[in-house]
């Protein structure tokens, strides 16, 4: 079981940390005794609070401001937990964004936007964190794909893609590392009780739960646990891996 004090010595860095699965992500491996970088793009107000959460939980947290989409910004962030800690430990690869649209009225813009932030910016930041991992033989890699990466949906066709291509990536990149002691796993999480969750009609939440075999939504806290356990030493067996958090959804 992970706990108080798991992840002590450990340093983290997560992606679109200031809102819904990443905050509570940051949050669960501070409490588990990690050092917590919390990357943002936009939400600087919500950033800061997350940070001083976290600081507040008796960890030592970093501010880090980021475009994930780009190659320069990334390497700065990377530079400055180097500096500050020695460079990264665990990486949660949780950033992402959607513009929905049906493929005959999608924008090139907004194909480019989405793949450039879900799928592109996990390979810049991974390309980023595996070069401190492998210099100290021990690492572990999560990447937050979606349930639509796996079964896709109309009108997500860039989400979709982006969601599977992270797939892909994780099984790539599990086998690449794995000789230098760095795990490399995905999940999937169904719906969960986000901003995204809490925007639907209450028709469309009603159709969704009824097709969910555990009946109800699922909580950040759900998928943060998932990736406590993944990011602690207790997981060091499991890579390559994709692994759905859904409450049955998927059956």
């Amino acid at each position: 079981m992970t706990g108080q004090g798991a992840l002590s010595g450990k340093s983290a860095l997560v992606t679109g940390a200031s809102r819904g699965i990443g905050r509570a992500v940051a949050l669960r491996l501070a409490r588990d005794g990690a050092k917590v970088g919390i990357n943002y793009r936009a939400n600087q107000e919500a950033a800061e609070a997350v940070t001083q959460a976290v600081r507040n939980a008796g960890s030592e947290a970093l501010l880090l401001p980021a475009d994930v989409a780009s190659a320069t910004q990334v390497q700065g962030m990377f530079q400055e937990v180097e500096r500050t800690w020695g460079g990264v430990d665990i990486l949660v690869n949780n950033a992402g964004i959607n513009r929905d649209s049906l493929i005959m009225r999608m924008s090139e813009e907004d194909w480019d936007a989405v793949l450039d932030t879900n799928l592109k910016g996990a390979f810049l930041c991974a390309r980023a964190a595996a070069r401190t991992m492998v210099r100290k033989r021990w690492g572990r890699i999560i990447n937050m794909s979606s349930v639509i990466g796996v079964a896709g949906n109309a009108g997500q066709a860039n989400y979709a893609a982006s969601k599977a291509g992270l797939i892909g990536l994780t099984r790539a990149l599990a086998k690449e590392l794995a000789s230098r002691n760095i795990t490399v796993n995905a999940l999937t999480p169904g719906f969960i009780d986000t901003d995204m969750v809490s925007g639907m009609s209450e028709e469309a939440k009603a159709f969704v739960r009824a097709r969910i075999a555990l009946d109800r939504f699922g909580t950040v806290e759900d998928v943060a646990a998932l990736v406590a356990f993944l990011a602690s030493p207790e997981a060091g067996y499991i890579t390559g891996q994709v692994i759905g958090i859904d409450g049955g959804l998927a059956l």
